[in-house]
């Protein structure tokens, strides 16, 4: 109960910027929990495709292989799809490999899409506490003009604690963020490996020449 009033009266003590700081929050938490599931259902689903896709063209069985690739929503069926689509017939390594790269190309888009605003969120928030101090400030020392020289040194005291709590907010808000963001962001980058090392993989079991 004292921890809830404690946050509470930190909250309305630190002015109106407080709630644009809150919006970003939640905006910021909404996007973590969306991308991190996305992000680990992906991998999960690319594993297990893979699993079933390797055996399968390893033996030779490429229409088996790009059926079961065509059925599948993951990035890693769309990329090795495309690539058993494309070698067949009279084809060099080189255009199936060419044809998976620009599938890749498509794909990767969609396993960044939205964590970029993370960083972002981590910098409005920063921002906006400043810009939150500064107006508290600027409206401590205004009203300062009429007030006893004896208790001037007290309300300018508290109105700069007050100001602070914006900064504060932002701060607590945008540090995670960049964490996060950085997190999420080498998520990306071992699926986007991952599909990497599985076309090389692909193309070597093909035995296509250049």
């Amino acid at each position: 109960m004292d921890l809830f009033a404690t946050v509470t009266r930190f909250f309305q003590n630190g002015g109106v910027f407080m709630y644009p700081i809150l919006a970003v929050l939640v905006l910021g938490i909404a996007i973590t929990i969306e991308r991190f599931a996305y992000l680990r259902r992906a991998y999960s689903e690319n594993r297990t495709l893979w699993s079933k896709l390797l055996p399968m063209v390893n033996s030779g069985r490429y229409e088996d292989a790009e059926k079961l690739a065509a059925g599948s929503s993951t990035a890693i069926g769309r990329v090795l799809g495309y690539g058993i689509a494309r070698s067949r017939g009279q084809v060099s390594r080189e255009d199936v490999e060419r044809a998976m790269e620009e599938s890749l190309m498509e794909v990767t888009p969609q396993l960044e899409r939205r964590t970029h605003y993370l960083a972002t969120f981590a910098n409005v928030a920063t921002l906006l506490g400043l810009l939150g101090t500064i107006i508290g400030l600027i409206h401590g020392f205004s009203s300062l003009s009429g007030v006893n020289p004896a208790e001037k040194q007290d309300q300018l005291s508290e109105a700069v604690s007050i100001a602070m709590n914006c900064t504060a907010f932002g701060l607590m808000t945008a540090v995670p963020f960049m964490l996060i963001h950085a997190w999420l962001t080498s998520m990306t980058d071992e699926l986007v490996d991952n599909l990497e090392m599985a076309s090389i993989k692909f193309l070597n079991s093909l035995g296509l020449k250049n």
